[in-house]
């Protein structure tokens, strides 16, 4: 068997349509593997046939790693202050974060009861912590939704809504 083999790069003229094919980047998420016979004759691991004859199970291991899906979602989803998690998997569905000083923890609080009787996962971020620091962590961290609580926004009549990639915020009540 004789055969001209090349590796195909982006430009190149695709062999059914001559369209020119496109190069990127991919990341593998999962694998299959055809395992054969090779362990089943081993440890004797068979079944019957139709006919009645016993014969070794035929394997394949198929794998999705949870590692390399975070992994793809962390290069997909992010800019350059950190993570920017879909809404579809977010392990949170509102980072809450409370500005300390004032009335701002029994408020804060008070909301976090809300959202979780209301069911929304929330991240709370009640630490001793400048806001600035928080807005950062926050930013790093990714959940799709931040909501401050501080006397600023409490004596607007509210908690400020932002989403991770906007870059503003909305007063809500």
């Amino acid at each position: 068997f004789v055969a001209d083999i090349a590796a195909a790069r982006g430009g190149d003229p695709c062999p059914s349509c001559g369209a020119p094919l496109r190069a990127s980047r991919g990341v593998e998420v999962g694998n299959i593997f055809k395992l054969g016979t090779r362990y089943t004759e081993t440890v004797g691991c068979r079944f019957l046939d139709r006919a009645g004859a016993a014969k070794p199970v035929i394997m394949g291991s198929y794998g999705i790693g949870v590692g390399r899906l975070l992994a793809c979602i962390a290069e997909e989803h992010h800019d350059e202050r950190g993570l920017a998690w879909p809404v579809t998997v977010s392990p949170y569905d509102l980072h809450l974060v409370l500005v300390p000083g004032g009335a701002t923890r029994d408020a804060a609080e008070k909301l976090y009861a809300e959202l979780q009787a209301a069911g929304v996962q929330t991240l709370d971020d009640d630490r001793e912590e400048r806001a600035g620091v928080k807005f950062m962590d926050a930013d790093l961290i990714g959940i799709p939704l931040r909501l401050t609580v501080g006397d600023r926004a409490l004596a607007k009549g509210g908690a400020e809504l932002k989403h991770r990639l906007a870059a503003e915020t909305a007063l809500v009540p």
